[in-house]
């Protein structure tokens, strides 16, 4: 066993772990972040995507010993953000929600990507998304609803200017 100290979703956190504990599993039995799919555990799905130190990242395929000091942030953790909060609406607005299992780390791509370029075009989003995958094949309503979010966030921050 290994301690570990972390911030998970704005809380410190310390643990003993065993060294070949996943990020993924870690999270959800020791911080209850229940937002965190596994469906590949091979890093591929997305269905396990967070936020380590500001970047996103697969909690399935790290190892939590390697998180010693790190800021980690899941979708429990991004209840508030203005663009999860957008997302979320757009999500429901545009159909973006099937069975819900790809859902969390859609947000949280969606998120990076919006908050990174803004509003793109769909061929863009597409293949910024290609990393989640959507087992309902739901992605005409994700992408929709991806840029429908970043429209709405554009016009409220354009209004704040």
């Amino acid at each position: 066993m290994q301690t570990i100290e972390l911030t998970v979703n704005g809380e410190p956190l310390k643990a003993s772990v065993d060294p070949r504990t996943t990020l993924a599993d870690f999270l959800r039995e020791q911080a209850d972040a229940r937002s965190i799919h596994l469906g590949c555990e091979h890093g591929v799905c997305g269905g396990c995507t967070i936020v380590v130190n500001g970047k996103i990242a697969r909690s399935c395929i790290a190892l939590a010993v390697a998180m010693d000091g790190a800021d980690i942030r899941t979708l429990e953790g991004l209840s508030d953000d203005p663009s999860i909060v957008q997302l979320r609406d757009s999500f429901h607005t545009c159909h973006g929600l099937q069975c819900g299992y790809c859902t969390p780390g859609m947000l949280i791509t969606a998120r990076d990507i919006i908050n990174r370029y803004g509003e793109a075009d769909e061929a863009f989003l597409r293949e910024a998304l290609a990393g989640n995958i959507c087992r309902c094949t739901g992605y005409a309503g994700i992408v929709k609803a991806v840029q429908h979010a970043a429209a709405e966030l554009t016009k409220t921050r354009s209004n704040l200017k």
